[in-house]
């Protein structure tokens, strides 16, 4: 089953399943490991929000693809099936201060119904081939998330290695947190997945034969 299918599925997997499957006891006498902050520019996600989720993979293609891919982020929907509309607010540059708003779908879950997220993300902090961040709530029937995103990439043998982090504050995923970090973890290896396929296929395509 693909990343994605699994982030869609995920809203109506019994809840006590998530809740079990991310309960698991570290071994005794083990020492949990804070893994260091993912950050741009040296912010990073909200310390405080009790939802958040991190992820990574090395992708295969130049960081020049991969980056683009990432900031042109009107052309989303053309590879990003769980995007269903994008619109970029100036023709700018992208930086910060760059603002684009576009929808998700969300099947229903124990929390809410059937809904689609509207996001407004504002981009904070950019490096150019180095790092993003950006800000935004999402709003749908019965749901309001405010939202941190940070990414980096670095080149590494092999390709781009590819990081993000993101945290979730609001309501409804305060009050199930076990089950509202499990959605956004598997949301953004869904996103990594479809941006690795894409930029790979495309650094594929002008390889010599």
């Amino acid at each position: 089953m693909s990343r994605a299918r699994t982030a869609a599925t995920l809203f109506t997997a019994p809840l006590i399943a998530v809740a079990l499957a991310t309960a698991v006891a570290a071994p005794a006498g083990a020492v949990p490991r804070t893994p260091k902050p993912i950050t741009c520019q040296g912010q990073g996600v909200d310390a405080r929000a009790k939802v958040r989720a991190r992820t990574e993979t090395v992708i295969d293609a130049p960081l020049s693809t991969v980056w683009k891919l990432q900031t042109e982020v009107e052309r989303w929907p053309d590879w990003q099936a769980h995007v269903t509309s994008m619109e970029r607010l100036g023709h700018d540059p992208f930086r910060p201060g760059t603002v684009f708003r576009w929808t998700t779908p969300v099947p229903p879950n124990p929390a809410t119904p059937a809904t689609s997220l509207d996001i407004t993300s504002t981009v904070r902090q950019s490096e150019r081939g180095s790092c993003i961040r950006w800000t935004g709530p999402a709003v749908g029937e019965g749901l309001h998330i405010d939202g941190v995103h940070v990414w980096t990439f670095t080149p590494v043998r092999g390709g781009v290695l590819v990081r993000t982090e993101e945290t979730h504050t609001g309501a409804q995923v305060d009050a199930n947190v076990p089950y509202a970090t499990e959605v956004l973890k598997q949301g953004l290896e869904a996103w990594l997945d479809a941006l690795q396929t894409e930029a790979e296929s495309r650094a594929g395509d002008h390889r010599p034969c």
